[in-house]
């Protein structure tokens, strides 16, 4: 009778832990479906909840950062994000495919402004892919960059992301040209950027890979990842960057900033010129090293933004 008792007292506990467990999850549940449904005063009240639905783990550490990125897309613009005049790969309009050649595998994109006499004329989009044709049939006499040139989109930098993404989506466009407020081209946006402020990095066969930090391109060209611890840096590079206050490379690249740099910014540092290649609204993600061997590391930082 006794042991009867003891298991029928074990079982009531155990079915009482488990009310208020499930009492538990659906009161956070019920406070969820209250801020999802349009109860939470602000944005950052709304990023709180879902903050700790992931702390709860029912949203794992990828989607809330997504998440989170597709509510920052809805307040940026297109100026935050573009690839800056000063960075587009162009080819011109009159070149022969023999001129073009070394642009399109050196840069490796897939698509490319055409412009007319300069940057401020683009005449339409090149996909490389279209030139296969001439190459495999060996009829480079009749190329015409007129007969496979694509229509430009153009757009002016004040446009919100998550317009350009519909738009993108509709079109079924992949790049659009920046124009400023005086019809000047200001530079270019790609559907990858966009997409790279919501899912993070999107890294392909041109990045740096697996576990390394560093890739080596010649002598004097590395791209660097910014996760690149400074102790690790200082090592590869003869470098004596102080790790006192930083742990990566990125952070004290952005500590030099004073600022979160925008992509095509450029930090001199005595021998050391970094180029910012992808940033976002939160972090940077990869430097341009480049190494002039004629400086020491003594000079001074100097930041600058290149231009035509």
């Amino acid at each position: 009778m006794g042991l009867l008792k003891e298991e029928r007292l074990n079982k009531a506990l155990m079915n009482g832990n488990q009310t208020s467990q499930i009492e538990a999850h659906k009161s956070w549940l019920g406070r969820l479906g209250k801020a999802l449904g349009g109860e939470p005063k602000d944005r950052q009240q709304l990023i709180e909840i879902l903050r700790e639905s992931q702390q709860r783990h029912l949203l794992d550490a990828e989607a809330l950062t997504m998440i989170e990125g597709v509510l920052e897309v809805s307040e940026m613009q297109v100026r935050d994000i573009m690839i800056p005049r000063s960075l587009m790969v162009v080819v011109e309009r009159d070149a022969t495919l023999d001129q073009m050649l070394p642009i399109i595998t050196e840069s490796a994109h897939s698509r490319f402004p055409v412009i007319g006499d300069n940057k401020d004329e683009v005449v339409g989009i090149l996909l490389a892919k279209d030139l296969l044709a001439y190459f495999f049939e060996g009829d480079k006499k009749k190329f015409n960059m007129r007969d496979i040139l694509r229509p430009a989109a153009f757009i002016p930098e004040s446009k919100r992301l998550n317009v350009l993404l519909k738009e993108f989506r509709s079109s079924r466009n992949h790049m659009a040209i920046v124009v400023d407020e005086y019809g000047g081209i200001d530079g270019l946006v790609t559907i990858e950027d966009v997409l790279e402020q919501i899912v993070g990095e999107i890294t392909d066969e041109h990045d740096v890979e697996g576990e390394s930090y560093i890739m080596k391109h010649s002598d004097t060209n590395f791209t660097v990842k910014a996760l690149t611890p400074v102790d690790e840096f200082n090592e590869y590079f003869s470098a004596n960057i102080s790790a006192e206050e930083f742990d990566t490379i990125g952070g004290y690249v952005m500590r030099e900033f004073a600022r979160l740099p925008r992509r095509g910014e450029e930090l001199h540092i005595g021998r050391f010129r970094f180029n910012v290649l992808h940033a976002d609204s939160r972090r940077i993600h990869l430097l341009r090293l480049t190494i002039e061997l004629s400086d020491d590391l003594d000079g001074g930082p100097a930041i600058s933004t290149v231009q035509d």
